[in-house]
This record gives C-alpha cells, structure tokens and sequence, in this order.
C-alpha cells in the first residue's frame, strides 16, 4: 500500500490566475469536456512502483479491464505505468497532491505561500499534528497561479487522460472521530491551532468582500459568511483547474471528504459546488466509527446533493473490511443507492477483482 493519506492511514492502524472574489468561477460557469466511453465503470488508486516491469504490469492490467475497472489514478508521474494501462485498454490519471505542499523547494523559496492558523502558526514551520501538513494558502494569487501551470504542465502530457485532485481542501479542523484519541484530542468544537486560514490576504479580502474584520468578531468560527468565504476560496481553485482541463479536452476528477455535509463541516471542502468530470468520496467507514451499511448512505447523500451534474465513485478503502462478504456488501450498497462505480484504495486481489466484476 502507498502512502497517500498516511496520517489517518497510520491512526487507524495504529481562465487564469486572478485574486478571488465572491462568486468568481461559480458552479456551472464551466462545462467540462466529455470522455471518450469506457468499458469498465470502476477505478483504482496506486502508487506505481519503480521497480515494476512492463510485461508484469500488462498482465496486471489487462485484468483490471476485465474485472470491470475502467482507469488508474496514479499517484506519481511514470510513462511506463500510464502507457501500460492505456495499452491494456483503462484510462491513466494523474493523482496530485494540491493544497497539501512539503515540496522542499516550494517551502524554501515560498514561505509566504503558506496557511496561517487562529492561532497565527503557519504550515510553513509549525504544521498541525502531523510534519507533512504544510498547507497553501487558496486566495493568494500566486498559489493559484502555481497550481494553474502546474494543472497545465500535467495535463500537456498525451499520455495522461486526466487530473486527480487530491488534499483539495484546507486543513482538517476536525478530525474523523477515530483519530481524537490518537492525538490526544477532543474536537467538539473548532479549535484554533487547526483553524485555517488567517493570513493577510485571506482577512483583507475577507474584509474587502464582506465589510468585517475578522480577527475583531469574538467568536470567528462561528461567522458564517467566514465560513462561506473559505468555501469559495477552494471552489474557486478547482474551477480554475477545471479551465485548464476542459482546454485541454481531458477529465478533471477529485478524492473528497465522504459527504457533503462532512467535508464543508471539518475540512471546508464545498464539493457539490465544483466543476468536474466525477467525484470520489473517500467513504471510509471505520475512520467515522460507522459500519458497512454506511457506505449506502454516505452515496445517497452525495448523489442527492449533486442532482446528476457529474457522477459520483464511492471510494472504498480496502483495510475497513474485515472480509470479502463485507466489500460485496459495500460496494452492493454504493451501487444501489447511485454510485455509478467505486475506487479502490489497497490491495488489489484476485478476490477484490473477483467482487468488482459482479458489480457492473
């Protein structure tokens, strides 16, 4: 298993670039361009492994096809692994990491790029619980500049059919329930040191769009055109890059918190509000102390609230089940109740392929 999302992952084990402005790139100001029709209707994410060879990763992939998976997010950028997957007939994305930035170099020449918590301690020297959160700002104009060629150097590519997003959001102000003991935590209520952002920029243009200042009002967490200022700032992001996407005549997907009302509530992720090809809410129950049977409503959530403007994958994520009856039953659950397929994160097995290939 790679390393995306380590930090819960280890809990549980153990247009251009423009400043933003309210409503600027709202939903629906884009139509992303359509992909060509695909056989499968499910996706996997993966790390590609440097030592893989082609032959190997054929074979690999020619059964991904026929169990009814339909493309490869790929954490890292190999021709090898992309050319090899289309090859076997799946479409091959890029999965990047967007606003969660430890870049060596990023962080020595743009420390000023950085978010800025309540409590005034930036991601740039003095991240939140765990070293690699080292989170961008979203209305600084040039972080929107940097992730707009960045999108556009990915997408340039013709080996790659499409751009993942993923850390699409700000950090998280609460955690998933099965993380407070871990870090020693209770979270009921918002609390500085993992509230972001409130650096110059944000609280000017804060000010500049609503008339208030931020750091005067006693109780900023519960202001809610605050609130609704930080949505709009990663809305405004993602539209940004769903620009370049659709230019580009390729897919523009995103990993999101599991619902809608979860991601607004603990990690300021507006995703209903946003313009892509698909969805892929990480419906990871166990992280949520919830069972299987979550799964069906977590999708039934999100495909309501989305009212058919671009399908939705369930993201399952393989330790959560305890067997192979349980995976049956979830993705069984996420199909019916309008997943139009589901992602894997983990293991690939015979078995899991085995489960997919009923699911279709």
């Amino acid at each position: 298993m790679n390393n995306r999302r380590k930090f819960i992952r280890n809990g549980l084990i153990t247009a251009a670039a423009a400043p933003w402005v309210p409503g600027a790139m709202t939903a629906g100001s884009i139509a992303p361009e359509e992909a060509p029709a695909a056989k499968g209707r499910h996706w996997v994410w993966i790390n590609p492994g440097k030592d893989d060879s082609a032959a190997t990763l054929e074979q690999q992939y020619r059964k991904f096809a026929a169990a009814g998976i339909r493309g490869v997010l790929f954490e890292a950028d190999s021709e090898m692994h992309f050319r090899t997957a289309k090859k076997a007939g799946l479409e091959a994305h890029r999965w990047n990491w967007t606003m969660n930035r430890g870049d060596k170099e990023l962080m020595a020449s743009h420390p000023e790029w950085y978010a800025v918590s309540r409590s005034g301690k930036s991601c740039h020297d003095q991240p939140p619980y765990v070293d690699y959160y080292r989170w961008l700002c979203p209305t600084k104009p040039a972080v929107q500049d940097f992730l707009v060629q960045e999108a556009h150097k990915i997408l340039s590519k013709d080996y790659i059919d499409g751009l993942h997003l993923d850390y699409i959001r700000f950090c998280d102000v609460i955690l998933p329930l099965n993380l407070w003991s871990k870090y020693n935590l209770v979270q009921t209520q918002e609390l500085p040191d993992f509230d972001f952002c409130y650096c110059d920029d944000c609280k000017a243009a804060f000010k500049q769009a609503s008339g208030k200042e931020i750091d005067k009002l006693p109780y900023p967490d519960a202001v809610l055109s605050w609130r609704l200022f930080r949505y709009r700032a990663i809305n405004n992001v993602v539209n940004m890059l769903a620009v370049v996407a659709a230019k580009k005549k390729k897919w523009i997907t995103a990993a999101v918190f599991p619902t809608p009302e979860v991601a607004r509530r603990i990690v300021r992720q507006d995703w209903t509000n946003w313009n892509l090809n698909a969805v892929f809410p990480m419906i990871y129950h166990k992280f949520y102390q919830e069972d299987v049977k979550w799964i069906g409503d977590a999708t039934e959530e999100g495909v309501h609230f989305l009212a058919g403007k671009f399908p939705l994958y369930a993201g399952l994520f393989m330790p959560d089940f305890d067997n192979t009856d349980q995976l049956r039953e979830g993705v069984q659950l996420a199909m019916a109740r309008g997943a139009a397929g589901v992602s894997i994160f983990g293991q690939v097995t015979d078995e899991v392929l085995s489960v997919l290939s009923r699911a279709r």
